[in-house]
């Protein structure tokens, strides 16, 4: 369990982000990990990877000097907002913690805004702050009795901490002990600034929550979802829109790297950046939900991040388009929980995943049903991705789980190697692209057979993972989805089922598919993982898709019944120990919270008698052509 100087549970942090970086606080009020500039900036906090001395910010009330245990904080966010509240209650009084970054703003910052709810509350805030990932004791200059400035490397600008209260300095360390008073606002920012010399303009906290909230509500209230359990589905919208790099418009898969899957295990990956599966996936559940701008600004992105490498585009890139994520280890860091090696870059960005062409033309084509006006500009992307796929389909790959293993020909790249060359005759019939029509869709007709011959057991009456294998994999699930078959066709139906039984385990969770203990699997590496969210997801969706809404609807609240207090999810959940795993917040990873959007809009479908109840708003889309 984590002990006192290391980090707490995944699921005692809510996230903080202003669309740029991002800030895990954790339920006690300590600020483990944040990259400020960007998501994929160095951690100048990085308690979540190690311990204390790799840097945290703690702000709570003073403990007793009685001993007595220390008040247990109740949080939430603000309405419809991605703004921290939480409330201490003590003996003496009540306070108010609010902790937020402010998109839009000039100035990338943490705002720590403490207000005095009943009588007195005595507050001690420390912040060290290391930079490099925990790995450097920065120098710190005093500017005046409020304002200290964090010395980092020259071309990086400075850290500036403000304070409404007296700071004191020591070691390295930041701190201070006040009282905060009914009807009293005590504030403190860290923000990244340029200049060396001067701090940072000083900050309007109240102007800047104001802002900060106003954004947030905003974005909410373009939302057309109307279908069930709205509230929650607002929510994972917000975990995904936080997601979003504003300046690009990509979209990172989590702000974290190196959460295992395997406590003590050796799968701890970074994912600080954006995946197109990923972002594809992500980009649909926003499309389907009003948010067509965010759409059409990732598909941007990616047109302009894959631009200088024709004929093999990577499966991932950094948030500003750049394509080297060489993968390093940071020896420094002993890993969550002991979990290492910690990692930052990811070697999988230069693998081959065949299914990637397949989630990224499907996007493309429903963002074009969406947006006509943008229709012949997209389809022309999506022609683009059928020319590479034609030398690449035959291809053994990585697939979807991007093993560290042999490639092998699995079965859902090929089935999303047949969506993408569908996804291209549909442009092309539909006249919003010219093309190898007939040659596409000769190919598309082989790809079908094939699969049908070489990814079937019909013994067994189930799709396997890859060709010629008897194992499962809880991706087919999603290649089902593609419209590979009618929902009616007994091997749609066949397969769901047998994922269900084979993959299933007695907590109602989905693995995606059996690891081998301590020798290498079908992914290429040793050790065990837990249950990854998406995959049950998945399965609500699917069971909705063939007319199993109650089914559907019951495993998707039990997926949601694993949130944190906050709503958010991690990429997976260990049942035995009843904890959260894998990098967090995830949305598609940002996986969890993309799952639980496209089972409810599947759910809503179905209840609805076969049209969703969502609106994808014309004003939007004609603002955004």
């Amino acid at each position: 369990m984590p002990g006192e100087d290391g980090p707490g549970l995944i699921e005692d942090y809510a996230l903080i982000g202003d669309q740029r970086g991002s800030a895990l606080v954790r339920r006690d009020g300590s600020i483990d990990w944040l990259c400020l500039r960007r998501f994929d900036s160095d951690a100048v906090l990085a308690r979540l990877l190690g311990t204390s001395a790799h840097g945290f910010w703690q702000l709570a009330p003073v403990h007793r000097a009685d001993g007595s245990s220390a008040p247990v904080p109740v949080r939430r966010y603000a309405d419809d907002t991605m703004v921290l509240e939480t409330e201490w209650v003590t003996e003496t009084g009540t306070v108010l913690v609010t902790d937020f970054m402010v998109p839009g703003n000039e100035v990338p910052q943490v705002v720590r805004i403490m207000t005095g709810v009943r009588g007195e509350v005595a507050m001690r805030t420390l912040l060290r702050v290391r930079p490099g990932y925990g790995g450097d004791v920065p120098r710190l200059d005093r500017a005046d009795e409020r304002h200290v400035a964090i010395d980092l490397d020259k071309d990086s600008g400075r850290l500036w901490v403000d304070a409404t209260v007296p700071l004191q300095t020591n070691d390295g360390d930041i701190h201070a002990t006040f009282v905060v008073s009914e009807g009293e606002a005590v504030a403190l920012t860290l923000a990244w600034w340029e200049g060396i010399e001067t701090p940072a303009p000083q900050p309007a906290p109240d102007a800047l929550l104001k802002q900060t909230l106003d954004h947030w509500n905003a974005w909410v209230a373009r939302c057309t979802y109307v279908g069930p359990d709205r509230e929650d589905v607002v929510r994972s919208l917000l975990a995904l829109a936080a997601l979003i790099y504003a300046p690009t418009g990509a979209i990172v898969a989590a702000p974290t790297t190196s959460l295992p899957e395997e406590i003590g295990g050796i799968r701890n990956w970074d994912y600080r950046y954006p995946w197109l599966r990923d972002g594809a996936l992500a980009v649909a559940a926003l499309a389907r939900c009003g948010y067509l701008p965010e759409a059409l600004a990732w598909i941007d992105w990616m047109v302009r991040a894959c631009a200088g490498a024709p004929g093999r585009r990577q499966i991932m890139y950094c948030i500003d388009g750049e394509a080297d994520l060489r993968e390093q280890v940071l020896p420094h860091l002993p890993g969550y929980e002991g979990s290492v090696p910690v990692r930052i870059g990811n070697g999988a960005a230069s693998q081959l995943q065949i299914d990637v062409y397949g989630e990224v033309a499907d996007t493309l084509h429903e963002v074009a049903l969406a947006v006509p006006d943008a229709a012949p500009d997209i389809a022309a992307v999506i022609v683009e991705l059928a020319t590479e796929l034609e030398t690449l389909w035959h291809e053994p790959d990585m697939g979807v789980w991007e093993i560290r293993g042999p490639r092998r020909p699995f079965t859902h790249s090929k089935v999303m190697a047949w969506a993408t060359l569908d996804r291209a005759v549909q442009a092309i019939e539909r006249g919003w692209a010219t093309g190898r029509l007939e040659r596409w869709r000769a190919l598309r007709e082989a790809i079908h057979r094939e699969v049908c011959e070489k990814g079937y057991d019909p013994e067994r009456n189930t799709f396997v993972q890859y060709y010629g294998a008897r194992e499962l994999d809880a991706s087919l699930l999603h290649a089902l989805l593609a419209g590979f078959l009618p929902a009616d066709d007994k091997r749609v139906i066949g397969t769901i089922e047998a994922v269900q039984r084979e993959l299933g385990t007695d907590s109602g969770l989905l693995l995606r598919y059996r690891t081998e203990g301590e020798c290498a699997g079908v992914d290429g590496l040793p050790g065990g993982e837990a249950h990854f969210l998406i995959c049950t997801g998945w399965l609500a969706e699917c069971l909705a898709r063939i007319g199993r809404a109650d089914e559907a609807q019951a495993v998707l609240n039990y997926l949601l019944s694993l949130r944190n207090d906050v709503g958010l999810l991690a990429e997976e959940y260990d049942p035995h120990a009843c904890r959260q795993l894998g990098n967090y917040p995830n949305y598609p990873q940002a996986f969890s919270h993309l799952a639980h959007i496209r089972a409810a809009l599947e759910i809503g479908s179905a209840t609805a008698g076969g049209e969703h109840a969502v609106v994808l708003a014309a004003e939007s889309a004609g603002a955004t052509s």
